[in-house]
């Protein structure tokens, strides 16, 4: 799913509180709905925002959401909203 060894999966499993997966009696890991969410924001600040573990962890920690959660049209009315305070300051 993001392409990246399972090495660096467990690692971060390690590294980070919030990833917390169930194992079976074999000792497969069963990453629940929230534990990908979790995976899916830890590698968009660690491999493409180029954050540190330690900011990745500070990130997290004050609630960070990946910015794809935003929709087009969001993104259009604050950047009017901008716009429009801008013109008037002018």
């Amino acid at each position: 799913m993001f392409d990246v060894n399972t090495s660096l999966i467990r690692f971060w499993e390690k590294e980070f509180t919030v990833i917390k997966p169930k194992k079976n009696k074999k000792g497969n890991r069963l990453f629940t709905p929230k534990d990908i969410v979790n995976f899916d924001r830890i590698f968009d600040l660690v491999k493409e925002q180029g954050y540190t573990l330690e900011g990745a962890k500070l990130a997290l920690k004050s609630g960070y959401k990946p910015e794809e959660q935003f929709t087009t049209e969001d993104l259009i009315d604050r950047l009017e909203t901008v716009k429009r305070k801008l013109l008037a300051l002018r």
